[in-house]
């Protein structure tokens, strides 16, 4: 039906490189390549996305695990080979591992994404030499709603700030050091005295950095875009988060 009427369907076929979560073994994508041609399908390419490798703390952890994702990337490229059939394009990559993905010569096209935002659990990665340097753009604003002797408690809590990855880190505008964020719960975060940082005052506002951007997003109906940094710029824009 789909040739009738002059059109085509690309798919494609995601092979298991390590993460553990979706995806069939490499060896086996040449048959399943075979199958989708005979319904008409047309074969795209291979999905080899590594995710379990992003958050890998160090550069060494992080090289050896796209090494092995390469490895079954070309065990699918000799399947597919042997099968006959030609692969386009393979795909994948992350914010954590796409210079290496790239320096291979294996994938032809990047999926990262949370460079745009970077958050706190990509913050603490330890930055390899070969990577570009990503800065943080995505801030969950706060404002301090009480103030005790020994901390303070913002109005932003699990609601406005996805805890998979961990608590947020407090933003510092000129470099000082800023107290710890503490869990308060729902709606309250803790601010506890941390080094020689100092409380803030009722009523401050303070810049929080999320643990995991993408789900933060997803907590939000709007992101005001801001040109000029946090502590003296402008609002430019504000956009709607289509798929709150």
């Amino acid at each position: 039906a789909l040739k009738d009427a002059g059109t085509r369907a690309d798919v494609f076929v995601e092979i298991d490189v390590g993460h553990g979560r979706c995806g069939i073994a490499a060896t086996a994508a040449g048959e399943l390549a075979l199958r989708i041609q005979s319904h008409g399908l047309h074969f795209a390419g291979l999905q080899a996305y590594q995710g379990g490798a992003q958050h890998l703390r160090s550069p060494a952890e992080r090289q050896a695990a796209i090494e092995h994702a390469a490895m079954r990337v070309r065990a699918a490229q000799a399947s597919l080979a042997a099968a006959g059939v030609s692969c386009p394009l393979i795909t994948g990559a992350g914010t954590g591992t796409f210079a290496l993905e790239a320096a291979s010569g294996l994938w032809g096209e990047l999926q990262c994404g949370s460079y745009v935002f970077m958050d706190r659990d990509y913050a603490d990665n330890t930055a390899a030499s070969h990577a570009p340097r990503f800065e943080h753009a995505l801030f969950v604003k706060s404002q301090v709603m009480s103030r005790g002797t020994s901390h303070a408690v913002l109005d932003a809590g699990h609601k406005s700030h996805a805890i998979d990855s961990g608590l947020p880190r407090v933003w510092s505008l000129d470099g000082a050091p800023v107290p710890v964020f503490g869990n308060g719960g729902d709606e309250h975060g803790l601010l506890l005295p941390h080094a020689d940082a100092v409380l803030p005052a009722l009523g401050e506002t303070l810049w929080l950095v999320p643990g995991h951007c993408d789900p933060t997003v997803n907590l939000h109906d709007h992101l005001v875009g801001v040109r000029g940094g946090l502590a003296a710029g402008v609002v430019e824009c504000v956009w709607r988060v289509g798929a709150r």
